[in-house]
């Protein structure tokens, strides 16, 4: 990681060696160029969650091609913290509902999930 200045910092996936560039948000005295420290986390949860039903997808040979969601962070302050986060998940409609059933069961078993502090409140709900 590499403090850039301006609110910014820089990382880099040693086994790859992409990088990933955080500022800090518009209301947090930063440009808001690129995602937050805090947009990460709620990245971070949609998308454990998201990888988590695909490795369970595969070990069954189910589709899920076509999954999408989205992710809304709800800020609090004193402290400034994330206080809730609402994931929307929208499987594809090819599985038989217990197959389907118990994907979202094992994808809310993500380690991010278990990581994150119990005073959040998380909402995760799944479309059709």
């Amino acid at each position: 990681m590499k403090y850039e200045g301006d609110l910014r910092c820089t990382a880099t996936h040693i086994p790859s060696g992409k990088k990933l560039i955080t500022d800090a948000p518009i209301d947090n005295h930063g440009k808001g160029e690129s995602f937050s420290p805090t947009d990460l986390l709620a990245t971070s949860m949609l998308t454990c969650i998201m990888t988590i039903i695909g490795i369970k997808a595969e070990k069954k040979n189910m589709q899920i091609e076509g999954m999408y969601g989205s992710v809304e962070k709800i800020m609090t302050s004193n402290p400034r913290r994330i206080s809730r986060l609402e994931i929307r998940i929208t499987l594809p409609n090819n599985n038989d509902i217990s197959d389907r059933e118990w994907l979202i069961t094992e994808g809310c078993d993500c380690p991010v999930c278990h990581s994150v502090s119990e005073s959040m409140e998380i909402d995760i709900k799944f479309n059709d």
